[in-house]
């Protein structure tokens, strides 16, 4: 039990650096304040391994120290968003065996069904309504900027996070695969 702690606070601390690191260096501006955030496949990545603590902190810390980096201050509304991602896909961990070298085309439509199901709450309705409640956004406004974004990390994540999970499985060694001579 220890040990999985110890391995859970050490995922969160690299994932969370990684997303800092590419969410400062790597974005691709989609319109003002809303890019294509390439650090969701990682985050994904790490969460499906670790499990969903890790996921939302993952994301909660790593969005956090990012906006407070950028200089605009911390963004609320986007931050929870962020650390809801990974918690909802990382309520995948005990259900796909990646950590076994096993990602199948079925765990693949199961991956992407549940990534898309979270971003479309997390920046469909979570962000927006907290854009409106916490800034006093126009609602016109933060809709357009959620759906953008939501459609970029669904992309973001479903192409990356599955590759990222493909190549994580595939340097796995199966179960049974290893014969004694």
């Amino acid at each position: 039990m220890k040990n999985n702690s110890i391995k859970t606070v050490v995922a969160i601390g690299i994932g969370a650096a990684l997303f800092v690191i590419i969410g400062l260096f790597v974005p691709i501006t989609i319109f003002t304040n809303t890019t294509i955030s390439l650090q969701y496949a990682v985050q994904a990545l790490f969460s499906v391994l670790f499990g969903p603590i890790a996921g939302f902190f993952i994301g909660f810390v790593g969005h956090m120290i990012k906006d407070m980096l950028a200089g605009y201050g911390v963004w609320w509304a986007w931050v929870i968003p962020s650390g809801l991602v990974g918690l909802g896909i990382g309520l995948l961990k005990n259900k796909l065996s990646i950590e076994k070298g096993i990602f199948t085309k079925s765990n693949i439509v199961t991956f992407n069904i549940t990534q898309i199901i979270v971003n479309i709450i997390a920046w469909g309705v979570v962000a927006p309504l907290g854009d409106i409640l916490i800034y006093n956004e126009p609602a016109n406004k933060v809709f357009t900027q959620g759906l953008f974004a939501g459609i970029a990390n669904i992309v973001t994540i479903g192409i990356g996070g599955t590759l990222l999970l493909l190549v994580y499985a595939k340097s796995r060694t199966k179960s049974g695969s290893l014969s004694k001579d």
